[in-house]
């Protein structure tokens, strides 16, 4: 196994047992009969198919677009080659996923990803099977790694994955840092600069009235700076008392993962009967 991946693996296990210690990891408050199996089954498709699959055909596209273009990269500063990877990754998925609040088919796909009425670092690839495939991000960080930017990507998505994975969890990191009043300045930078579990629980809120919900906004996954430039932020410092969705018909197990293949039927309400006088 690659150095990266054994730290992305040691992050994911490391909040999982936090959470087992804390709040709970297998048995999650709001937690609904086959929840963990989307979860599973999200988890291990985008992980070992999707991923690969979008990043492998990047490179592919990239090599037929500029077949003599390999490694060209390679010499570029280290901060160069991550600011690239903020903007053709980073900002792209930015706008992925805002899109994907707005389309109303790509909702469809994203939607597992809030169906579930709780936080945890089991949900952060929780989403419809065809979610992945085409996020531009994926296609065009192979294209990166094709020219030569794979050293820089391998510590780049360790850092991603560490702030999505500490964004997604119960056990929230920000909350004590929050009542050191020293450091109020400092959170005051860090939480309009990375995705932290305040900002990031704040889009996964259930009620929009409830103050802190930010179902259309608060879209970063790694840099919430995104949201403060394009507009989507808010920032409240609390946590929503509940998660999940609201006002939309039920679903299930197989429209979550595979929708449009599955679909279910909504359910036709009954016509009102008039009152007798």
């Amino acid at each position: 196994m690659k150095p990266e991946m054994i730290a992305i693996v040691g992050v994911f296990v490391g909040l999982a047992a936090l959470e087992a210690m804390r709040t709970g990891f297998l048995h999650k408050r709001g937690a609904r009969p086959g929840d963990g199996v989307v979860e599973i089954i999200s988890a291990a498709s985008v992980i070992l198919l999707t991923q690969p699959l979008a990043m492998f055909g990047g490179g592919a596209l990239a090599a037929l677009a500029a077949p003599g273009a390999a490694g060209a990269l390679e010499g570029l500063p280290i901060w160069a080659g991550v600011l690239l990877f903020l903007v053709f990754d980073d900002m792209t998925q930015y706008w992925w996923h805002r899109a994907s609040h707005t389309v109303p088919w790509l909702y469809k796909l994203h939607r597992p990803h809030h169906n579930a009425e709780y936080l945890s670092v089991r949900v952060v690839y929780r989403n419809n099977l065809f979610y992945y495939l085409p996020m531009p991000g994926l296609w065009l960080s192979g294209a990166l790694v094709y020219l030569g930017l794979g050293w820089v990507y391998a510590g780049y998505i360790v850092i991603k994955t560490a702030v999505i994975y500490a964004a997604h969890s119960d056990v929230r990191w920000d909350a004590p840092l929050y009542r050191i009043k020293w450091l109020s300045p400092v959170m005051w930078v860090v939480e309009r600069t990375i995705s932290t579990p305040a900002t990031h629980s704040a889009h996964h809120g259930k009620h929009a009235a409830d103050g802190v919900t930010n179902y259309k906004g608060n879209f970063g996954n790694l840099l919430f700076f995104w949201d403060v430039l394009f507009g989507t932020a808010k920032i409240t410092r609390r946590v929503p008392e509940e998660f999940g969705v609201e006002n939309l018909p039920d679903t299930s197990v197989g429209e979550q993962l595979l929708w449009p293949i599955v679909r279910v039927r909504p359910v036709e309400k009954a016509p009102e009967r008039a009152v007798a006088s």
